[in-house]
């Protein structure tokens, strides 16, 4: 079966490759749907950047950014996943019609948080993650870093479970590019058949990430280019058990699985 392809949604000013495009409402709102017609299956939508550097935002500003469009596409019948770090804006974006909650810290950043899901219905994503963005490659330190990152996130799953989040509601996320310099992505990556093994669901985010651009000898690499690179590493994280990718470039993409699927299929 063919991975499901989650678009991102950022109402940011200031993510790393489409901060500020789609900040106002309506500019947000236009994209999801966009995003959807183009073959997404989840949109996730985001109020606070977590680009490498970024400074952490006020939870308030997170939720008058996200709940408005989260309520809009969910009316428009769109599966949404909603990206945060804050209990309190994952329960304002679940009663806003989120089915998922996507924390990239694994439930880390905020101590209520898997308490406060907990309470909801939602599914939740655990992201592997050793801390904020603001100097996440200060512990990009590993022996065996497909090992590591695999203990770190069957200890979050634990927690989710201790918590109240039955294990059928929990997503794993080995956190590509988050705390993991160039080769140790690829490293986890290619790691990914021992990631689903655990069990859970598997999202897999590599999109026009800096790893992709470092392999390519081109710090400045073109958008166009990084979606393309993308589309390989989607293609591939499908093939090793992903359960989804999260990608910018949502068309290309599902073009990128259909091939697969297809050559996959061919009698």
């Amino acid at each position: 079966m063919s991975a499901l392809v989650m678009g991102i949604v950022n109402v940011t000013p200031d993510s790393f490759s489409d901060g500020g495009r789609f900040l106002s409402v309506d500019d947000a709102i236009a994209h999801g749907l966009a995003l959807r017609a183009a073959g997404a299956d989840i949109l996730d939508v985001g109020g606070e950047s977590t680009r490498p550097g970024a400074e952490r935002v006020p939870p308030g500003v997170e939720q008058d950014r996200v709940v408005p469009v989260i309520a809009a596409l969910a009316g428009a019948g769109a599966r949404i996943s909603v990206d945060t770090m804050n209990a309190s804006t994952a329960v304002a974006a679940v009663a806003a019609g989120a089915r998922i909650v996507n924390d990239v810290s694994g439930g880390m950043a905020d101590p209520e948080m898997l308490a406060a899901v907990a309470g909801t219905d939602a599914d939740m994503v655990l992201q592997h993650w050793r801390g904020p963005s603001s100097d996440m490659y200060a512990r990009a330190e590993y022996g065996d870093v497909a090992g590591e990152v695999i203990a770190e996130l069957s200890a979050r799953v634990e927690a989710a479970a201790s918590a109240g989040i039955a294990v059928d509601r929990v997503i794993v996320d080995p956190g590509i590019g988050f705390g993991k310099r160039g080769a140790q992505n690829w490293a986890v990556l290619r790691a990914l058949p021992r990631i689903v093994e655990l069990g859970n669901r598997v999202l897999v985010g590599t999109s026009r990430k800096r790893f992709i651009a470092e392999l390519l000898d081109d710090p400045a690499l073109s958008l166009h280019r990084r979606d393309l690179a993308t589309a390989v590493t989607s293609v591939l994280a499908a093939q090793a058990g992903a359960w989804a990718v999260r990608v910018h470039d949502v068309a290309g993409t599902r073009d990128a699985l259909r091939v697969s699927a297809a050559w996959e299929e061919a009698q």
